[in-house]
This record gives C-alpha cells, structure tokens and sequence, in this order.
C-alpha cells in the first residue's frame, strides 16, 4: 500500500469519526455532551483539512501521482534550469 492511500484511508476513517461526533451531537439532550460531540467534530473537521491539504502536496511533489501533462511540464522546467546553469553569464 503506498503513502497516499495509507493517508487517503486515514482521511476517510477521519471523516467517519467526525460525522458519527456531529450524529451524536444531534441525537443527545445532554446539554454538555452536546457541546462535547460538537467540539469534537469542529477538531476532527480540522485535522481532516490538515490531512488533505498534506494529501494534496504529497501528490504535487511525488512524480508517480502526477498527471502526464503535470510530468512533462516538470521535465520542461527542469530541462530549462539545467540550460540556464550551462549558459556562461552575460556581461
């Protein structure tokens, strides 16, 4: 299994906890529990947020996530850099 379906399972085990907190939030009369479950569910909200926001630069950096057009505009850059270290500087 690799990183980014490890995280991806992660992030959905996430949402899960978090919508059962917002459930038992909505099913309680207990006043406290109440806002228990609703804190919980607002700190779960934002550790999956963290979660895809990490998801989503794992698949930026990593070339076997990326597109084959994301790819090819990596190598171009690269190639370009490369062109520009090789060429002496301009006086």
């Amino acid at each position: 299994m690799t990183v980014v379906n490890k995280l991806n399972q992660t992030l959905e085990m996430l949402k899960s906890c978090e919508s059962n907190c917002n459930t038992f939030s909505m099913d309680t009369d207990d006043l406290n529990a109440k806002q228990l479950y609703t804190k919980l569910g607002e700190q779960l909200k934002q550790c999956t947020d963290m979660l895809q926001s990490r998801i989503s630069y794992v698949m930026e950096q990593e070339p076997q996530y990326q597109t084959q057009n994301q790819q090819n505009q990596v190598n171009q850059q690269a190639s370009a850099m490369e062109n520009m270290e090789k060429q002496p500087p301009e006086l």
